[in-house]
Formats: structure tokens, sequence, C-alpha cells
């Protein structure tokens, strides 16, 4: 015997608005039915018992023996299949998983998520870091913080929500090891960290030719959260965005040297998949980032 047979869980439905409107019609409105549809679900279900379940009276329908039996347990049932769909519905709400880029995640996003969720105490957070583009076919993730030149990622949806400008910083008692360090060739007393590009771009827009630089140099392998703890232990000066570093500034645990920085091409990006554009917390936390961040028209030089 089909389940339908078994069950007839679309005609109990119709039974229980009807007898809660005590009116087909009302009943049909409710459902988006016509008083047709309504009277032949209630048929259907009639005959699935082999009782009458609603006395037809000129001015009013009652519901007989059997209805009144049915009744209580019927509406226990749909609020019981109610209260499953609303739970259902707000544990989806109430975890967001966020995959980021570790210097984002440790250096911001940690440090802010707090405000996030007092705006909205429904949502908790669970935040991981890591390098690889996460797959979201195949992870539990919402939404994810990469870097990039342009949004080319197939089937997400991508939102600019951060470009960063550099420059060099280092601790005061390294800068104090030499003096202090007043002009940029002052830096190439120092160790470098993570010696690559960046670097010959700021001393080209400074003026200065570094080629004569050679003292030691170290090696974070270009993660940002590594180049400042270790700029921070006095090791070596590193190429940081003053917007990642802004607690450490202020307590004078970092020093930035100059006000010369330059702005990188890549871009920090919110994503997502295109088919939850549209789920609540997703566009709660893309509204919270877009509101906290800085515009991308401030090229965030601190």
């Amino acid at each position: 015997m089909k389940l339908a047979k078994q069950f007839p869980l679309n005609a109990l439905r119709v039974f229980e608005a009807v007898a809660r409107n005590g009116s087909f019609t009302r009943a049909g409105e409710e459902l988006g039915m016509t008083q047709t549809a309504v009277s032949y679900q209630l048929k259907l279900l009639e005959e699935n018992i082999g009782e009458p379940l609603f006395l037809r009276q000129t001015r009013q329908i009652l519901l007989t023996e059997t209805g009144e039996r049915m009744l209580p347990k019927t509406t226990e049932g749909f609020e019981l299949l109610r209260e499953a769909v609303a739970l259902a519905r707000r544990n989806a709400d109430e975890v967001l998983e966020v995959h980021s880029t570790p210097t984002f995640a440790s250096h911001w996003l940690a440090r802010h998520l707090g405000a996030f969720q007092l705006k909205h105490p429904h949502i908790a957070v669970r935040l991981l870091r890591g390098t690889k583009l996460t797959d979201f076919a195949r992870e539990p993730a919402d939404v994810a913080i990469r870097i990039g030149v342009g949004p080319t990622w197939p089937g997400l949806e991508s939102h600019p929500i951060l470009r960063l400008a550099y420059t060099p910083m280092l601790s005061p008692v390294l800068a104090e090891s030499i003096g202090g360090v007043r002009e940029p060739a002052d830096l190439l007393k120092l160790p470098w960290i993570t010696d690559d590009d960046r670097w010959r771009v700021w001393f080209e827009a400074a003026g200065v030719d570094a080629s004569s630089h050679t003292a030691r140099r170290l090696d974070a392998g270009g993660a940002l959260d590594m180049e400042a703890a270790t700029a921070l232990s006095g090791h070596g000066v590193a190429m940081l965005s003053p917007f990642f570093v802004q607690d450490e500034l202020a307590s004078g645990r970092l020093i930035q040297p100059f006000d010369l920085s330059w702005t990188d091409e890549n871009t920090y990006w919110l994503v997502y998949p295109q088919s939850r554009r549209n789920a609540p917390k997703i566009r709660a936390f893309r509204q919270w980032l877009l509101d906290t961040l800085p515009p991308l028209n401030r090229q965030n030089t601190g």
C-alpha cells in the first residue's frame, strides 16, 4: 500500500483547517485552495477512514463523533511538524561558518566578531583560518574571505571588501639598535622579513637604491600574521599594513617610521555560493562587513 494512501497528509491538513475555521471557504483562503478542492480532499480523507467527519448543515458545519476524536491529535501533529521546521530553520541560522585567510582572521575578524554577535545574538560564528580555497560543495562553510586581483570564482557571489596599503614596520628596540630610523636608507642596515618584491616597490617610491642591502633576511613565507609576530619580536623589519596592526602601533610595540606606503593590487573578497545569496545569516554578515570595514576608496594607509 502506498504511503499516501496510508497517511493522506494533505487531506489531513485540509481537515484541520476546516475544523479550526468552521468554514470550507475560510479554510480554502488560508490554504490557497478553491472550495471545490477543499471538498475533494475531505472526501478522499473520509473514504480513506471509512467514516464521515463533518455534518454539512445550511449555515454551519459540525464535526461528527469521529471528527471530534481525530481533531486534537491532528492539531497536535501539525503543531509538532511546524515546530520541527521552525527548529530546523533556527539551527540553520544559528551557526555561521566563516573560512578566512589567516591574517584577516587573526588580526581583524577575530577581534571584531563580538560586535557582530552583539548585533545578531541569534547567530553563532564558527571561524576557521586557512590558506587553501574553500570547496563549498564539500565543506560546511557558509562564507569565505579570499584574496585576489578580481572575482574569478565561477558559481560564487563575490563582494570586494578591502584593499590594503603597506609600509615598513619594526619594533622600537630594533630601531634603537642602530641609533634610530630617520630616513629610508636606514632600513638597509636591518634584516628584512620576507624579502620579496614589496620591498623593491617601496624603495623605488622612496627613491632609494636597495640593491646594497646585505643584512640577513628572514623568510616568513609571505604570511602576514607571521611577519607581524616576527617584527614584534624584534627580529627584523616587516612590510605590513597599518590596518592589521592598529593595536600594536597604538601601544608602541611596533613603529611605522615613514608615512610612505604603496597599495597592493590584490583585494580581499567575501565569497559564498550564488544559491545561498538570500540566506538571512549571510546577508547579515555581508552587511555588517560593509558597514564596519573602511570603504574601498580609502586606501588604509593608517
